[in-house]
């Protein structure tokens, strides 16, 4: 039992920083364009990560994967942090937080979806429904709930959320069978990624010292929601005596994420995007327990 209320206060700390990450995007884009966010964000959480191994003895992993691995983590680290995160900070860059936050959470759809042809899963009755309440959400948010209309007030901005769900979900699916230790595979992938974001930096936007407050805002992002959040929850999922008692908690995060944008970014929250919320977070807990099911 002592382990499980270890498990909730690990998981809830996640919750509460993912929260926050979409104010933070937008906070921290006042004063960087989206690639040096990235570039500097890159740089904090890959030392993060590789001070996290360090401290866990495990540094010297790094340098004794195969050719095979270091290729897989190339590719990883191109889709994520590089691919992934262009996208997400200039998707932040044309949508309201609002939106752009409940596009990208889509990404458990997006998995089921390219499950199909990528995994050969099958698909039944149920999960095409949970796709389909989901997808509501998406377009009365996309609308700002002029469904009727099919008007959508920035189709470029919401086609690009909707890619970094697919980006992110590519990733998932591609990092399954690969069981190396979690720490030192991110780590690994963040560095490959790095170099990438180094070079689009250097090309596209320029590499300079950032003022105060956008050196924090990335300080903030690379922590928080590139690095060291996912291995408070990987550290929440160990402890639970089953996955499932912990990660109920992950559906508060965009709700919550509404709340901090209210009060830290100032946008007035639209009832669509809270009624399109729901749609798409019904959808994925609609999926979810139709896979539990499945599994048993």
């Amino acid at each position: 039992m002592e382990r499980q209320k270890q498990s909730y206060g690990y998981a809830i700390v996640a919750v509460l920083l993912w929260s926050t990450v979409a104010s933070a995007f937008k906070v921290s884009l006042r004063y960087l364009d989206f690639l040096q966010l990235l570039f500097l964000a890159s740089i904090i959480s890959s030392t993060a990560l590789f001070l996290v191994l360090v401290i866990q003895n495990k540094a010297r992993q790094l340098a004794s994967f195969s050719k095979k691995e270091y290729f897989h983590s190339a590719l990883l680290g191109f889709i994520n942090p590089f691919l992934y995160y262009i996208c997400l900070f200039k998707v932040y860059t044309l949508l309201p937080a609002q939106q752009a936050q409940p596009l990208n959470y889509t990404w458990p759809i997006m998995l089921v979806l390219l499950s199909i042809p990528l995994l050969k899963q099958n698909i039944n009755a149920k999960s095409i429904i949970a796709i389909i309440i989901s997808f509501i959400g998406v377009v009365i948010i996309s609308t700002r709930g002029n469904i009727l209309d099919f008007h959508f007030a920035n189709p470029g901005g919401a086609l690009l959320a909707l890619s970094t769900a697919v980006i992110w979900a590519l990733f998932w699916i591609f990092s399954i069978k690969d069981d190396r230790d979690e720490v030192a595979k991110l780590c690994l992938n963040f560095l490959f990624g790095l170099v990438y974001i180094s070079i689009a930096t250097s090309i596209f936007s320029e590499i300079s010292i950032p003022s105060f407050k956008g050196l924090l805002g990335a300080i903030y992002v690379g922590l928080f929601e590139m690095g060291l959040t996912f291995l408070i929850w990987s550290r929440a999922l160990q402890l639970s005596e089953t996955t499932a008692k912990v990660s109920k908690f992950i559906y508060l995060v965009p709700f919550l994420s509404l709340v901090v944008i209210y009060f830290v970014i100032g946008e007035k929250i639209f009832l669509s995007t809270v009624l399109g919320l729901f749609f798409i977070v019904s959808g994925i807990v609609l999926e979810q327990l139709n896979v539990t099911r499945r599994a048993f």
